[in-house]
């Protein structure tokens, strides 16, 4: 299967743009304010443990005739839903309403304080927000962070998934139990705030893209660095310490087992990322992020799944070798 020569044609002129907005000196506000997004961001606005959220999202309609179906797109934590701007192109070119949000805490949606993150709260605020878009049974796409969620979604809401997609997923190995040793908020915090768009890029380079760089990734990196550059970085690094923790000490893997849902695999071999690594002991991390072999664990864990192998890509294919990813992806949701 080969992608339609439009789609792939407005992929390369995605690529360009992005080349273009890249900016490492680059200052966004807490919100993202300033941060161009592929798609018109709509809100959702709720209110959640005693807050008024809202939640940024987009919802793209077919670019031609409709399947269908809907597909949701849920970001990982160094991700917004911007993110998935080549894969909203192609989904929408393949018949997809596509709705990819910004979960609370994370890029163009609010950054609360004194809130209690888990991943069973970021499943119903987006089961909520889409049930204020009418819609009741999705596709579901997790990458990395968003990954986890997803299955976390699967689990609690496993009447309104017909399809789940896991793109490089965290949380198949459960890095506490591995022995990685526990950080606080505080420590968390800490770190997050010597965060830079050199240091955002190195760690990228390292455990995302197997050593290799395109100037393309740059927008990516100028997109997370912009928040910590701008006058919200505290309670922007506040939230991704609180969901780092949330990360850590979460672990969807134990439960793979009860995911009835058709489930695809998609994993990059090359990917070594594993949270928290950098503070266990050598041994420990030595072993971590093998997702050759996590994959192979997962699929087997989870009862009706279907594992693709990208054994060249990394931890995100779907910005590394878009064509490759997407032709896997259109080829795993036709199977359904």
């Amino acid at each position: 299967m080969r992608l339609h020569a439009s789609i792939l044609a407005a992929v390369l002129g995605m690529i360009c743009l992005a080349s273009a907005n890249a900016n490492p000196q680059a200052s966004y506000g807490p919100q993202l304010e300033g941060f161009t997004y592929p798609h018109p961001i709509q809100r959702f606005e709720f209110s959640s443990q005693g807050k008024s959220l809202s939640m940024a999202f987009m919802d793209v309609a077919p670019l031609g005739a409709a399947n269908g179906r809907t597909a949701v797109l849920l970001h990982g934590k160094n991700f917004c839903g911007a993110t998935w701007e080549r894969t909203i192109q192609v989904l929408t070119g393949a018949g997809y309403r596509v709705i990819a949000p910004d979960q609370i805490g994370f890029c163009a949606s609010t950054k609360p304080e004194g809130y209690q993150f888990s991943f069973n709260q970021l499943a119903a605020n987006t089961h909520a927000l889409l049930a204020s878009r009418g819609i009741q049974r999705a596709t579901v796409i997790g990458h990395s962070m968003g990954g986890m969620l997803a299955a976390r979604y699967t689990l609690e809401y496993p009447q309104a998934v017909e399809q789940l997609v896991l793109v490089n997923p965290l949380g198949l190995e459960d890095w506490r139990a591995e022995g990685v040793p526990y950080a606080t908020i505080d420590q968390l915090y800490q770190g997050e705030l010597r965060t830079s768009f050199d240091s955002i890029k190195a760690y990228q380079q390292r455990f995302y893209y197997n050593g290799q760089w395109r100037p393309e990734y740059d927008r990516w990196v100028s997109m997370l660095a912009g928040m910590y550059a701008g006058p919200g970085r505290e309670i922007v690094a506040l939230n991704q310490a609180q969901t780092s923790d949330m990360v850590f000490t979460q672990p969807v893997v134990h439960e793979f087992g009860r995911i009835a849902t058709p489930t695809l695999l998609l994993i990059g071999g090359k990917d070594r990322t594993a949270p928290g690594a950098n503070r266990a002991p050598r041994e420990v991390a030595a072993r971590l992020g093998n997702y050759p072999e996590l994959g192979r664990r997962a699929a087997a864990a989870i009862p009706n799944a279907t594992l693709v192998e990208l054994p060249e890509l990394g931890h995100s294919p779907q910005v590394e070798a878009p064509e490759q990813f997407h032709e896997a992806l259109l080829r795993g949701l036709a199977s359904r």
